[in-house]
């Protein structure tokens, strides 16, 4: 089987992207980062933000927590995929997770065409929503950055030379995985969650279409079938449809992912995972 590198892109980077940033999954094809330096930005803020005053109870994840996927293209491993809530941090005076997800392309695809991939969110702790959003992107010749924090007081994102209005409680790519995985899931219902993601509101929604045991390289799980949906037509392609199965329990654990693409589909499958401890506020 010949694979020629057009396509071994969109293979390697749409899971690149999705897993890293699954959110990337939710809201682009081409979303994801290079292995680069954690920078943390300063707070948008002056003072602490008393005025939010949300809590979404969590018992689903916590600090680390990891997940290990293997990427595959057909029958083709392409490569590997993280998705780490690494630690406990301050921002803002509030407590906040860092949640980070990387992908490599394995020494085949990396002989053409090489991804190493990094997303990292800051997302409060309190009420599961993002502070801060980066992604440092290395593919191929191809090299990209993009960092900006919410400002979660005034509803204003500062992107690039442009201050654009969000929704408050807004997600990043990468906090709505985590946000959503909170969230009470009934088959044939829909959560609606608003994403802002490079200069650009999203409005999502996940469909619950059906529960389904699966067999991964983790073991055998019960879990609920999902499909992120944005509602702005031509951003989310259905050559792009994404589906993921998720953990039919308190953990909402990912364990496998699809997409679509113009030929063929990806996967994402959990090979090992570790639990986090759960933390009260």
């Amino acid at each position: 089987m010949i694979i020629r590198p057009a396509v071994a892109r969109i293979a390697v980077i749409t899971l690149a992207a999705g897993l890293l940033a699954i959110g990337g999954y939710f809201v682009h094809a081409q979303y994801g980062a290079a292995q680069g330096t954690r920078t943390i930005m300063a707070s948008p803020l002056d003072t602490v933000p008393a005025a939010i005053d949300r809590y979404v109870e969590n018992v689903a994840f916590g600090v680390g927590e990891r997940f290990n996927f293997d990427i595959g293209y057909g029958f083709i491993n392409a490569g590997s995929a993280t998705m780490e809530v690494v630690d406990l941090i301050e921002y803002t005076g509030r407590p906040a997770y860092r949640i980070v997800t990387t992908a490599e392309s394995n020494k085949f695809f990396s002989s053409f065409y090489p991804v190493s991939d990094r997303v990292e969110s800051i997302m409060d702790a309190v009420g599961l929503f993002s502070w801060q959003f980066q992604k440092i992107l290395k593919e191929g010749k191809y090299r990209a950055e993009r960092q900006y924090a919410i400002d979660q007081i005034n509803h204003k994102v500062v992107y690039k030379n442009d201050t654009i209005t969000v929704q408050p409680y807004v997600q990043d790519v990468l906090s709505a995985l985590y946000f959503i995985r909170t969230q009470p899931l009934t088959v044939g219902k829909a959560v609606f969650v608003d994403n802002f993601t490079d200069g650009k509101n999203y409005p999502l929604e996940v469909k619950v279409h059906r529960k389904e045991k699966i067999k991964t390289k983790a073991g055998e799980f019960d879990c609920l079938v999902v499909e992120p949906l944005l509602q702005s037509a031509g951003v989310f392609k259905h050559e792009g449809k994404l589906t993921v199965w998720l953990t039919d329990d308190r953990l909402r654990m990912p364990v496998m992912m699809k997409s679509k693409v113009v030929v063929g589909s990806i996967t994402a499958e959990l090979t090992d995972f570790k639990l986090g401890r759960l933390e009260e506020f």
